[in-house]
């Protein structure tokens, strides 16, 4: 009746996972399904889904996720494969590796970055944005725009 070998079409990756709020973990988890954190973690997060970082989160330690959320904080090394969205609200500091980033007005983010381009390259530049930073990005067209920061991405 039920195969192993077989999950419904909305379980892709599994259940997600969730940390709550007042809970504090020490350790390294590693899962297919997303996670969100609401708690605090104090290790690694490995997972082929996506990370979310709530608003009271807080990871300290090396992130690997294909997609990832921040509302929080976090403080290590950041990998993620796809699209980083830092809301409003983010405090971002250590390494972040990102194909794609999306960054609302008011994130700190004061990490090390590098991008991956369309073709597969990754450049890297240092970027340090909160109020009063400036951060640049050249993308293609050897443009530049004011966000908040100092990062180059081709």
């Amino acid at each position: 009746m039920f195969s192993d070998n077989k999950r419904p079409m909305n379980e892709i990756g599994g259940q997600p996972n969730r940390i709550e709020k007042n809970t504090k973990i020490k350790g390294d988890i590693v899962s297919e399904a997303d996670f969100r954190i609401d708690g605090k973690l104090d290790g690694n997060v490995k997972t082929s889904g996506k990370v979310v970082i709530g608003k009271d989160g807080y990871i300290h330690g090396k992130v690997e996720c294909v997609n990832a959320d921040i509302e929080g904080s976090f403080n290590g090394e950041l990998l993620v494969s796809d699209l980083l969205s830092l809301k409003s609200s983010a405090v971002i500091e250590g390494t972040v590796s990102v194909n794609k980033l999306a960054v609302e007005p008011g994130a700190t983010f004061n990490a090390s970055c590098s991008m991956k381009g369309k073709g597969g390259s990754v450049s890297s530049g240092n970027a340090s944005s909160s109020s009063g930073g400036s951060f640049k990005s050249s993308l293609g067209n050897n443009s530049s725009s004011n966000v908040g920061g100092t990062a180059k991405a081709s």
